[in-house]
């Protein structure tokens, strides 16, 4: 793994849109462009959509079609070299989303500079308005403090650092997702290859408080993504152990009708077609995930 070096860290920020929060992104670059240090590049992936009414110095990418969030990240970080080699780190920041404070550059630099272990960095995700950290934001089980920094066993999409060697070890966010459980993906392939996880509470991104389930495609993905997760990852007596608790913890929040409806058709998707390389996460890993209070079984 790599060791920290003298010269101060380069960082690279990836923003995907899809064109319709142009007063937001812009909001955003600037938070980005007030960071303390060393200038953070910024790239802009135009999700199917044009990238239009950036400031100056800001690199953009313009996608024919929607690649959803994994893919569209994945072309922000090719545009930094082959898996984000260009720089040592990178931003990924939710387009409507704000960096209030100016030394969150800064606080990534350090966290990673101190412990070369440490390969992701989760930030702290509250409401621009209330300040509040909804519990879902909080990458673990034990979320009732979101003010508590530690060791976790995944991150938030829209609002984490990645160090681009973890990306060069281990591979990228997964394409075929497309949306839900692609950071999950990428955690537990880090954390077998060895790296850390932390969620840190004093790097913050602000960003409004909405529920997950207003996208179209919510329940389909989020349960055809949750078989593909195991099915990729986990070795093969705990895939149905995982599978059959979501199943049960899914049923017990009492999802609509037509919710349930989408989840069943979305879980049989995810039985039934390719998921991707399987790659089966060592037994040492399992063991590592459970003792940071996270079994993969939940």
């Amino acid at each position: 793994m790599s060791t920290a070096t003298k010269r101060p860290m380069k960082l690279g920020a990836v923003i995907i849109t899809m064109g319709n929060r142009p007063d937001d992104l812009r909001a955003l670059i600037e938070s980005v462009a007030k960071q303390d240090g060393d200038p953070v590049e910024v790239v802009v992936v135009g999700n199917g959509a044009p990238v239009v009414d950036v400031p100056a110095g800001v690199r953009t990418v313009d996608l024919p079609e929607n690649l959803g969030i994994p893919g569209g990240r994945n072309v922000g970080i090719e545009a930094f070299g082959p898996a984000g080699s260009d720089v040592d780190a990178l931003l990924f920041l939710d387009d409507d989303g704000l960096l209030p404070n100016a030394d969150t550059a800064e606080l990534v630099r350090r966290a990673f500079a101190e412990d070369p272990r440490l390969g992701i960095v989760s930030f702290r995700i509250a409401d621009p308005e209330t300040g509040l950290t909804q519990r879902r934001h909080v990458p673990r089980l034990r979320a009732s403090d979101p003010m508590r920094s530690s060791r976790v066993t995944t991150f938030l999409g829209g609002a984490n650092a990645v160090r681009t060697e973890v990306l060069s070890e281990v591979g990228a966010l997964p394409d075929e997702f497309f949306y839900a459980h692609e950071e999950t993906d990428l955690a537990w392939r880090a954390l077998d290859a060895g790296w850390a996880i932390d969620y840190r509470a004093d790097m913050v991104l602000l960003h409004p408080t909405m529920p997950p389930s207003r996208h179209a495609v919510y329940h389909r993905m989020v349960a055809r993504n949750r078989v593909w997760l195991a099915r990729r990852n986990l070795p093969a007596p705990l895939v149905p152990v995982y599978l059959g608790v979501w199943i049960l913890l899914t049923l017990a929040r009492r999802p609509t009708k037509s919710a349930l409806k989408a989840w069943l058709g979305g879980f049989r998707e995810g039985m039934r077609t390719p998921c991707g390389p399987r790659r089966p996460m060592k037994w040492r890993t399992v063991w590592r995930l459970t003792r940071l209070g996270r079994p993969p079984v939940i």
